[in-house]
């Protein structure tokens, strides 16, 4: 499972151009789902999203978690995330996982930050989204539980 974690003052998600999620402070986060990942591939994921701490405390270190400042998540599915461009110039996506186990394991993601108390808002599954993000920082950080980077 891979994901991308950017810490943001404020987010917001269209699909139709209607507003569909929006948050103020904490962190967007896409996630990738694997064909051979299990919900040990997951559980890693989730908790270094949860704990990961890049937020500024008071001496201006990174060091608060998104549940320490009282941030919200806004996540969001992206299968983009497994492309591999080495070859020609269009990416193969062959490592991501078929629609129906990337859903699944999205929705348990969902349901284990509704479980935290974290707050968060989600994307649509499988929509085309336009996603409108002020980054804070810029803060990005890549996650895979390969430890593939």
């Amino acid at each position: 499972m891979r994901a991308v974690v950017q810490r943001v003052e404020e987010t917001r998600l269209e699909v139709d151009e209607k507003l569909i999620s929006e948050i103020n402070g904490g962190l967007l986060v896409y996630i990738a789902v694997e064909d051979d990942d299990t919900e040990a591939d997951l559980e890693y994921i989730f908790k270094k999203v949860t704990n990961m701490r890049i937020f500024s405390d008071e001496d201006d270190k990174m060091n608060l978690s998104v549940q320490d400042v009282h941030g919200e998540i806004l996540l969001v599915s992206q299968f983009t995330l497994y492309g591999d461009a080495r070859k020609g110039n269009r990416p193969n996506f062959m490592r991501s996982a078929k629609a129906e186990k990337a859903e699944s394991y999205y929705e348990i993601f969902k349901e284990k930050l509704k479980t935290s108390g974290i707050k968060f808002k989600s994307g649509v599954f499988g929509a085309d989204m336009h996603i409108h993000a002020h980054l804070s920082g810029p803060v990005t950080i890549l996650l895979d539980s390969k430890k593939e980077f």
